[in-house]
């Protein structure tokens, strides 16, 4: 029964958000809090909560004050280099663009969080994204496929669980998967390449500097299947400024003459109607290079404190939280001396804060409630015992298999720590080293970073201004084939 239930439970979970029937941060809390009562153990609901709680309670903290710190980091201007070096590299090409959202996640993945490479992915490429119109589902979905991929370096979270949960050397077991993870690296260059040309196709061919272009596309809807969050583009030869950007002709096949002013002027319809200046909505203005809160003679201080904050993280000198406390201390400090500036600072990305927050402490119920009453051990020993005999030697395919579903629908602690050893177990007895199980469960991680339990994907999806159903429709197919890629590679190479 507690089988069932678990699966309708998160089931009933991924419906109802998907479907836009309930936010995120609710269902979360209700569904489990239900089926809590359902199965029986409503008066446990209390202890089961405060221990989710305490559980993540550590990485609310690490998030509020990453959140923090690279806010700072952002509008004193040590990122602004990066978005225009990205804006030279893609020349207003969306293709370019997308496979630019994957390179720079995937670099900035090295640092082995994921919270960190959302905020930075995002802070340098949504101004773009969202000044040419391109769909955000697409940024965030590429930027969390790669991020997975990433997460599997030994100083992230999987491959070291993967270590302490069956006493293992991580360089064993991440070493040997780098030709695998490699492929499943070039696989998510190929699916950005691929989305990249169907933006272009949906949009036409964007060009910088007026220069025209050789064909005229219209702009179709998007299919009910591809949520596009993104507004499909202005008239035919619409001329854009920014005060980041450098003069940008988006041309499409809605209209001729449309034209608009980046500072204050008006904007002349395809029709020939007159209007003012677009909605901020529609004319979203990158990072300003003149803004109050630019600290130009500070850029190298901050450059050194975010490289040597990096350096500690991966080397864990100190618990993860506790770097992000420290840093976001002294880079308010140092970068705003006056108190009201201080305030003004976290005052402005409190929302963000609130929001992630938020959102992990009510993951907390979903997984306290899920771990409590024993719901994920009945799945999971199901899912176990349900293995025919004659899969026995081959427990690394299957491993490899199951950590794709199970790495989504669980923690990653609880799928290390409760999952990886009974299937090691179930490979001994059939002659397959636990090297190899380490191996096949890093698989899933594509998909893994897209999963409702993950709390960096609520920074993804929050700073992008993306529907967390929306980003799930569309992400989990291609992470999920990512994955399999990474599964498929590893058994043609021999490893798993």
């Amino acid at each position: 029964m507690l089988t069932i239930l678990g699966f309708v439970m998160i089931a009933t979970f991924l419906v109802l958000i998907m479907m836009k029937k309930m936010s995120p941060m609710a269902a979360l809390i209700l569904i489990p809090a239900l089926f809590c009562v359902l199965v029986g153990k409503g008066a446990h609901l209390g202890a089961y909560v405060l221990k989710g709680v305490g559980d993540l309670a550590p990485t609310a903290a690490m998030l509020m004050f990453a959140i923090i710190y690279f806010g700072v980091m952002i509008d004193v201007g040590l990122f602004d280099p990066v978005v225009r070096g990205i804006l030279r590299f893609c020349k207003a090409d969306p293709v370019r663009i997308v496979v630019g959202t994957a390179l720079l996640a995937a670099i900035v993945s090295l640092d082995g969080d994921g919270s960190t490479t959302f905020m930075i992915t995002v802070s340098a490429l949504y101004p773009l994204y969202r000044r040419l119109k391109m769909s955000l589902v697409v940024m965030t979905g590429v930027a969390a496929t790669a991020n997975g991929v990433m997460n599997t370096v030994p100083w992230g979270g999987p491959t070291a669980r993967a270590a302490t949960a069956l006493k293992l050397d991580a360089g064993d077991i991440f070493v040997p998967m780098v030709p695998a993870l490699a492929t499943g690296l070039v696989a998510v260059f190929l699916l950005a390449y691929v989305l990249g040309r169907r933006e272009r196709k949906r949009l036409g061919l964007l060009t910088l500097d007026g220069a025209r272009t050789a064909t005229e596309r219209a702009v179709p809807e998007p299919t009910a299947g591809e949520p596009v969050l993104a507004g499909a583009g202005g008239g035919f030869g619409a001329r854009v400024r920014t005060s980041v950007f450098r003069t940008v002709s988006i041309r499409t096949g809605k209209g001729r003459g449309a034209t608009a002013g980046g500072g204050g002027g008006t904007a002349h319809a395809g029709t020939g109607a007159t209007a003012t200046e677009p909605a901020p909505a529609d004319d979203f203005q990158g990072l300003d290079p003149h803004r109050p809160t630019l600290r130009p003679k500070l850029y190298w201080f901050n450059a050194a404190l975010t490289v040597a904050l990096l350096v500690l993280l991966v080397l864990q000198t100190l618990p993860i939280p506790v770097l992000f406390l420290l840093g976001a201390a002294l880079a308010l400090t140092v970068n705003f001396p006056h108190m009201a500036d201080q305030k003004a600072r976290i005052a402005a990305h409190a929302e963000n804060v609130l929001n992630v927050s938020g959102m992990v402490f009510a993951a907390a119920v979903f997984t306290g409630v899920l771990t409590g009453t024993g719901m994920v051990e009945h799945m999971a020993r199901w899912l176990v015992d349900g293995i025919p005999d004659g899969l026995g030697p081959h427990m690394g395919l299957v491993t490899g298999v199951l950590s794709i579903p199970l790495t989504y629908f669980m923690s990653n602690d609880g799928f290390y720590f409760g999952i990886v050893p009974i299937l090691a177990e179930a490979g001994a007895a059939h002659g397959v080293g636990a090297l190899e199980i380490a191996r096949a469960s890093l698989v899933g991680q594509a998909l893994h970073m897209s999963s409702p339990l993950v709390p960096a994907v609520y920074v993804l999806v929050g700073m992008a201004k993306v529907e967390f159903g929306d980003h799930t429709r569309f992400t989990v197919k291609w992470a999920a084939l990512t994955s399999l890629v990474v599964l498929a590679a590893g058994l043609l190479y021999g490893i798993i």
